[in-house]
């Protein structure tokens, strides 16, 4: 009789097996494995949740063509020439002379049976033409509704939508625990939607850079180029997060990458619900730093947590709630922070009505504060200026300070003055070194305490030009031309 083979005999050995409940084991071994009965016992799929979730990913085309006078592409060539030593060029590659054409191709969420399509910011970013591209292959326009920067979302809305729109519902992005599985579902590299699987691999991710608001999702599911705007969700197919960023050498996914949670995503929503353009967020009026191991055990504390407050500005919800320098802030409504990052999301989410309650450590003592939630007021106008005269502020825009202003700028309590909004890229302003949140103090030897007085001093070309600016509390003095 021929001798039976290795997997022959390790099947006769299973046959011949006493059944689980008959085998004796003692208390502590492990328990008895045993061969699948079935086939739908190792037959496990995410399709379910897939099946639910991908009729409402989408895919957003945005593009932009701006057309610039030849005459005006030739002045700045002129005044680049002279300051700067440069060629300047009004053309894009493949353009007519003065023309320049942008295209974003990225990834978004039905969340409104209306049309309502959440996408990340830097998707539509400078973009005027939006169409989005539904999983079923029907092509819509979209008009954009709402601008969030300092979150990196937007929402667009589908123009005329036919029907048969399939909205994703939001998940609880709280209850979400590091090994989760969760999948990513969006437009990769252009190839169409694809759905990769993954896990949470860190929760309250901060440190990324790509928002004002830090408090990630961390995430290994696969996410690429063009995945941007799309949907993180768990496996009952809800919406967890838009996923928004990577870390990456290569440009591909190495499996770390970023998702906004679906709390934050949700009140970006509600405002454009509500016809909103603008997302207004709670003013605190006070300046939270980062607690060392140092300050850490002078506080008592057995490890770093909480967010110190540095300073605090005359008549704000702060101030009126009785903080005072030094107090350590752990918790807001009683959910813990540990960093700034995470304070101003927890603070953020909380709306501009009633009050929230700060747990906070003062000297040896913890106790809770109410904290009034109200928008951060506008103490004078805006008075919004775009340089469009020959000088070193050709592509700025800039703005009247207030509370409001800075809070929105994410500044640090700057005096009534005139402050850096945005800088043209590859602008003449781009090129003399301005940045978003300079102040500007004096320009040729003249103080600046409102953009009357920049739109006054930039009404006549002049050969030299001697600007000094406030940056990060620095006076930076700048001569350019002469």
């Amino acid at each position: 009789m021929p001798r039976p083979s290795i997997l022959a005999t390790a099947l006769l050995l299973l046959t011949a097996a006493p059944a689980p409940a008959q085998m004796a084991r003692t208390p502590d071994a492990p328990p008895a494995k045993t061969v699948p009965a079935a086939k739908a016992e190792v037959q496990l799929s995410f399709a379910p949740a897939v099946k639910r979730a991908a009729p409402s990913v989408v895919n957003v085309y945005a593009s932009h063509i701006d057309k610039r006078p030849n005459a005006r592409a030739s002045a700045m060539d002129e005044f680049m020439r002279r300051f700067f030593g440069e060629e300047g060029s009004g053309r894009g590659p493949g353009n007519a002379p003065g023309e320049r054409a942008q295209k974003s191709l990225g990834s978004g969420v039905i969340v409104d049976e209306s049309g309502l399509v959440i996408t990340n910011n830097h998707v539509i970013d400078n973009m005027n033409e939006v169409r989005v591209a539904l999983a079923d292959r029907r092509e819509f326009e979209a008009t954009i509704v709402l601008r969030d920067p300092r979150t990196d979302l937007a929402v667009v809305k589908i123009k005329n939508p036919a029907g048969g729109l399939t909205p994703m519902p939001f998940g609880d992005s709280e209850s979400l625990e590091v090994g989760d599985f969760v999948m990513a579902i969006g437009n990769p590299f252009g190839v169409g939607q694809t759905v990769t699987q993954g896990i949470v691999s860190a929760l309250a991710r901060t440190q990324v850079g790509s928002s004002d608001y830090q408090f990630f999702i961390q995430t290994d599911a696969a996410i690429n180029p063009g995945n941007s705007g799309g949907a993180l969700v768990d496996l009952q197919g809800r919406l967890m997060g838009i996923n928004t960023a990577i870390y990456s050498q290569s440009g591909g996914s190495h499996g770390i990458g970023f998702a906004i949670p679906a709390s934050m995503v949700r009140a970006v929503v509600e405002t454009a619900r509500n016809g909103a353009t603008t997302v207004r967020r709670p003013w605190l009026g006070a300046r939270v730093q980062n607690v060392t191991p140092d300050i850490a055990e002078s506080m008592g504390l057995d490890h770093p947590t909480g967010v110190l407050v540095a300073s605090l500005q005359a008549r704000s919800p702060a101030e009126e709630a009785g903080l005072k320098r030094g107090d350590l802030i752990l918790t807001v409504d009683g959910q813990g922070v540990d960093d700034p990052e995470a304070f101003g999301y927890r603070f953020a989410l909380k709306g501009i009505q009633g009050q929230t309650k700060f747990g906070i450590l003062r000297g040896t003592g913890r106790t809770t504060v109410p904290v009034k939630l109200t928008p951060a007021p506008e103490t004078r106008p805006r008075d919004v200026l775009k340089v469009r005269t020959r000088s070193p502020f050709l592509g700025a825009t800039l703005i009247n300070t207030s509370p409001a202003v800075a809070e929105e700028m994410m500044m640090d309590f700057p005096t009534d003055g005139v402050a850096v909004q945005a800088v043209d890229e590859n602008s003449i302003a781009a090129r003399a070194g301005l940045r978003t949140g300079d102040m500007v103090v004096a320009i040729n030897g003249l103080p600046v305490t409102s953009t009357k007085d920049i739109d006054r001093a930039t009404r006549n070309a002049l050969n030299a030009w001697e600007v000094a600016i406030n940056r990060g509390g620095e006076v930076l003095t700048s001569v350019f031309g002469g």
